[in-house]
């Protein structure tokens, strides 16, 4: 990977910090969150100020800039593309290692006493902003809010903001109509007793207005910000993109805003009437509301409703997994057939993936940049192929490709891991171990139902963390609503990725990851009437056998396995057929032959 020169920069901000010209006093140290206004995982082009001044170009990370010295704190997946991309000039913070500090304790110990800490508030929630401000000010330090993100101050050839399209989705598709929605979101908020709801984040107004664009790169998503009142709505937009139809679609009971009025609206309007935001919208939104009219929440109210999917929208999640799995499919038969000729290579595959994936009935955009690695960077988790780092895929290294697409009925993102040669028995060992907790592992909740340890009751939240998170329908592959161990309860129409891996540094990486589907689940016995749920895969891909070490598997996991490999066969295999694809079709038969 190329390493950026960052001397000039750092020190261009440090004089910029100094300056004072966007804060009453003097900074000591500048906070760069990698998040945009709204604490989208996501960003348009504009809003990419970590990467810009770090040249760390992971999607997650801190970095921060002191008169003296530059550290970036990343957690696990980035840990080997951080220590690649950053310069002299910066310090890792490697995140969950025992010995690494908390940026607040960092600061608390390289700052003078009684400094000045900037951040821009529109770009960090307001959550991490009590928590910083409290452990600065327990030191003698302070916490100030920069007028003017100082990092635009020295990106001088920053680019413009998007303004994409407005596409609507009908409602066959959504389900619901955007009044029925918005009806729906002015119940929960009489039943918390409130008078206002302010939506900032992206996915959630894409969803509650019925509306997509493509302002950030694979995610339908545009920049607006919603007020939801007891009896009125507002969209917070560039005017511009408002068209007729559009106006239509909305009706009169959307009243629009220019983009930037929303907080002179917040506090001309909402500061004293109880207001419910989520605690993941930004200090600057937050604060224009007074603290005893807040009604903070980890979840808004509309993120609660979208990531239980209806039918309408459960079908559009099928239909789009299963055109998914259909090029996908013809991706691994191309790559078996051309990856032996040596010509192949991490990028020409991922181009290829894509390609299939644009050949498939309302394909709109990957999901995200497909991770198309062999051997050694596959131990770089959130490894992508450029033109820099990319290398051959070799027949004697495992493979391994993380992609998925943006349908108009729905989200995909499945992982799979192969070999194009002959494995060796420690990476049959390894990936079958991986395949054990990831699909198989889900056999206690999908499988038997005359066993009283398969489905789980109503209630149930989520517990065990391989890696899951929820899919959205036509917006993102990632719902911020439920990480797992989080305090949202599992119930039926909830989609999840469950996605465990093992990666070994310069070797290889494994992961398998499959989309699930939470449905209502039969028992033998009622247990007091309650409702208990299982897991079914959206995700019709098949794992690769000689990848597999059968001496590891049970019984119950090898059915398991053949009876996933016979879904594949029926429903991939027929649409294979009806495409006239006969050549991938006998490819799939030979990959999803029963197991003995």
């Amino acid at each position: 990977m190329k390493i950026k020169d960052t001397t000039k920069l750092v020190s261009r901000l440090r004089d910029v910090m100094n300056a004072a010209t966007y804060t009453d006093q003097p900074l000591k140290a500048i906070i760069i969150p990698s998040s945009d206004a709204h604490q989208s995982e996501y960003l348009v082009e504009c809003d990419l100020r970590r990467a810009f001044i770090s040249g760390f170009t992971g999607s997650a990370g801190t970095a921060v800039v002191t008169q003296s010295e530059a550290a970036l704190w990343t957690d696990g997946r980035y840990f080997l593309q951080a220590e690649q991309q950053l310069d002299s000039n910066w310090t890792l913070m490697k995140m969950g290692i025992p010995e690494t500090p908390s940026i607040e304790d960092w600061l608390c110990t390289v700052l003078p006493a009684s400094s000045c800490v900037g951040v821009n508030p529109l770009l960090y929630s307001s959550s991490s902003w009590n928590k910083m401000k409290n452990a600065l000010e327990k030191e003698g330090h302070k916490l100030l809010e920069t007028k003017q993100d100082l990092v635009d101050e020295v990106w001088t050839n920053r680019p413009s903001y998007p303004c994409s399209d407005l596409i609507i989705v009908d409602q066959s598709t959504a389900g619901s109509t955007c009044l029925e929605k918005i009806t729906n979101v002015q119940q929960m908020m009489k039943d918390k007793e409130v008078k206002w709801t302010v939506v900032t984040a992206l996915d959630e107004i894409a969803w509650l207005f019925n509306l997509r664009a493509s302002d950030i790169q694979y995610n339908p998503v545009f920049l607006a910000y919603a007020v939801v009142g007891c009896d009125s709505v507002h969209l917070f937009i560039n005017q511009s993109r408002i068209t007729p139809e559009i106006s239509s679609h909305l009706t009169k009971s959307v009243t629009i805003h220019n983009y930037d009025d929303v907080i002179p609206f917040l506090m001309d309007n909402c500061a004293s009437q109880k207001t419910w935001l989520s605690s993941n919208s930004s200090e600057a939104i937050v604060s224009s509301i007074y603290s005893k009219y807040r009604h903070m929440s980890s979840n808004s109210p509309i993120s609660m409703i979208k990531c239980f999917k209806n039918e309408s929208e459960i079908n559009g999640m099928i239909k789009a997994n299963n055109q998914d799995a259909v090029a996908l499919c013809r991706f691994f038969h191309w790559m078996e057939q051309e990856v032996p000729n040596g010509q192949v290579t991490e990028c020409s595959a991922a181009q290829k993936s894509f390609e299939f994936r644009q050949q498939e009935q309302d394909f709109v955009s990957l999901s995200f940049q497909t991770i198309s690695s062999s051997g050694s960077t596959g131990s770089i988790i959130h490894y992508s192929p450029n033109p820099e780092s990319d290398r051959v895929v070799d027949v004697n290294e495992v493979y391994l490709c993380d992609s998925g697409g943006q349908y108009r009925t729905g989200t995909t993102d499945t992982t799979r891991t192969v070999h194009f040669g002959q494995p060796s028995k420690y990476v049959k060992e390894c990936f079958t171990r991986v395949l054990k907790v990831s699909v198989l592992g889900m056999i206690c909740v999908n499988q038997s139902r005359t066993e009283l340890r398969c489905p789980f009751e109503s209630g149930t939240f989520t517990l065990i963390d391989t890696g899951s998170c929820p899919v959205g329908m036509y917006i993102g592959n990632s719902e911020r609503v439920v990480s797992v161990a989080a305090d949202v309860e599992l119930k039926a129409g909830l989609v999840i990725t469950d996605e465990p891996g093992y990666y070994e540094d310069g070797k290889f990486g494994i992961r398998i990851e499959n989309a699930l589907l939470c449905k209502s689940a039969e028992t033998p016995y009622r247990f007091d009437g309650k409702q208990f749920f299982k897991f079914e895969s959206l995700a019709l891909v098949p794992i690769q056998a000689k990848m597999i070490e059968l001496s590891l598997l049970t019984a119950e996991e090898l059915a398991w396995l053949n009876n996933y490999h016979k879904k594949c066969r029926d429903v991939i295999g027929s649409q294979l057929q009806k495409s006239g694809h006969n050549d991938v079709y006998d490819w799939l038969i030979e990959q999803t032959k029963p197991i003995m």
